[in-house]
Formats: C-alpha cells, structure tokens, sequence
C-alpha cells in the first residue's frame, strides 16, 4: 500500500493540494451554524484513531487537531516526547514501527526536519508534519483557505513575505508554484530564506522574488505576511529584534501595499514587535480567521492522508 504522508508540499502535486482545499471549504460551509463539538454528518473517520506527538509547545496545532478529529468521528490520543520512551533515547524508527501498530495516522510536531523523515521512512501509516525547523505545511494550507474565502484569487496575486525566511515562508515558497502566486520575500541577509526552497520553486515554474528591505518586498503586493521575529529555541532574541525591526509591518508599509490588501500571520504575534497592534486588529487583518481554518484545512489533510 502507498501510504499518503503530508510532510513538505513541494512534494504533492498541485491537483491533490487544490482537492484539499476545496474538500476544506466544503465541509467548512456545511457546518455552519453547528456546536464545534458535533460530527460531521457523514463522520468519515469514524473508528480510526491519531497518535499526536509534540516536541514543541503549541496552541493552535494542538487544538485544532483534537478539535479536528472529533468533528471527522475519530479518536486521537495526545504526548508529548517527554512522555515517552523518545524522549529516553529510544530510536524514531522504533517510535514509528510502534505506533503504526496501534494507530491509523500520525501528527508529528518536531524539533528536526531529519527526525520527520526518518519516521515517515520507517512508519506504515500517513504521517502529518504539524511542524518542523524547516516547513509548516498545515499552516500553509489554512492561511491559503484564508485567503480564497476573503476573495482572494491565489493565481496571479501577489503574497509579500517581510522578516524572518524562517519554516513557515520556506513553506510559502513551496506553495507558490502549486497554486500560482507570486512570492515576494523583504529579509536582511542573515535571515533570508532557505536557497535549496528557492531554487525547487523556480525549477518548478513558480516566481520568487528576493528583496534587502520590506518596502520593496510589499509594494504593490495583495498580501502582506509576517510571523514572530523570535521563534522557539532562538538564542539571540535582543540581537534579532534589532535587525528584524526594519522589517515589522506597520500602517505606513501596509499602505505600500494594493488598497484593499490582506494581512496574515500564523500567531502567536508580538504586537508591535513584528507587526502593530493597528494592523493585526485592524480592519486588514485576518489572523482570526486564519487561525480558525487550521481546523478546517487539517480535516480535509487528514481525509486525504487516509483516501477518505
């Protein structure tokens, strides 16, 4: 059997992504008005169950996973590494050839990219990436589910990225030759995006742009993205803050951007850090929204995952 991992979406193609998203919108609008906590009506993961491990602390990946399995009928049981054998030096592989045995799926949020790999190679059912240091794919899928539902037509719009080139932009950079935008990426040199993600998406036809400054990367843009300047596990968060700061999004970049333009950012924010309290509550701003569809886009990632 094939076993459909959701690890990096550069490795997916365009049609199976567009199929998620619509499955996504889908059963989004279905539920509308419902209590969060009822299934879906055709409960299409009724009697499967999910194994979520977390090497990192999170809200939102934890939430809306649980939440998520619900809603589609199926069971999840939660742990940290901490909790497990894992984190007392038993091998990943093990850890997958085990879990398989009980499970029908994996969710992983882990500290290495390597580590994500390695499981997929050695389990024998999907396994999500809920986060590694290099992508954040679910993220991804949610914030462009955002987007189609404010209007947005993602082919031919134009997505500015300003800040750090951190997992979450490499994972934009993976998306855009999929979907058909363009990715406009404003970092200082030392925080500028993975160059192996760069060069994938423009063998793969999509436009990257690469900018010194966040005025050039925002100009004329549909889009305006940023997320934290410090993420977890840097060490270096006076020093960050102070070449990062050119870079927050502000009233006055905002207005750089086409009239009307959207802004995202993965949560949790900094107000006026790496983006102004006036622009993440402001009347552009679609992070609540954003943050909710991380449910929706995980359901229809795991039907997909499991063919359902």
């Amino acid at each position: 059997m094939t076993y459909r991992h959701f690890i990096d979406l550069w490795q997916l193609d365009a049609s199976d992504l567009r199929a998620i998203l619509d499955q996504a919108h889908a059963m989004k609008r279905a539920r509308q008005g419902w209590p969060k906590g009822k299934v879906d009506a055709d409960a299409p993961l009724a009697g499967h169950s999910m194994a979520m491990i977390f090497e990192k602390n999170s809200t939102r990946t934890r939430f809306s996973f649980e939440a998520a399995m619900r809603q589609l009928g199926g069971d999840s049981i939660i742990a940290t590494a901490a909790d497990m054998q894992l984190g007392r030096g038993e091998t990943v592989e093990d850890t997958a050839r085990v879990l398989s045995r009980y499970v029908d799926m994996v969710m992983l949020r882990a500290n290495s990219h390597g580590d994500l790999e390695v499981f997929a190679e050695a389990a024998s059912v999907p396994l999500i990436n809920g986060l590694t240091d290099r992508s954040h794919p679910c993220q991804i899928m949610a914030d462009l589910m955002t987007l189609e539902e404010s209007g947005v037509d993602l082919k031919g719009a134009r997505l500015a990225w300003t800040g750090d080139g951190n997992n979450v932009c490499s994972s934009f950079i993976h998306a855009a030759p999929k979907f058909g935008f363009s990715l406009a990426i404003g970092t200082p040199d030392r925080y500028a995006p993975d160059e192996e993600d760069v060069e994938i998406a423009r063998a793969m036809q999509g436009r990257i742009d690469l900018f010194d400054t966040a005025e050039e990367a925002v100009a004329g843009a549909d889009v305006v993205i940023t997320d934290t300047f410090v993420s977890m596990g840097d060490k270096d968060g006076p020093e960050r803050l102070a070449e990062l700061d050119p870079y927050a999004v502000t009233d006055e970049l905002m207005g750089l951007a086409q009239n009307g333009a959207k802004f995202l950012h993965c949560l949790p924010a900094h107000r006026d850090e790496e983006v102004d309290a006036e622009v993440i509550d402001g009347p552009s701003s679609l992070v609540w929204d954003e943050a909710e569809n991380r449910l929706h886009a995980q359901k229809a990632i795991m039907r997909w995952c499991l063919y359902k």
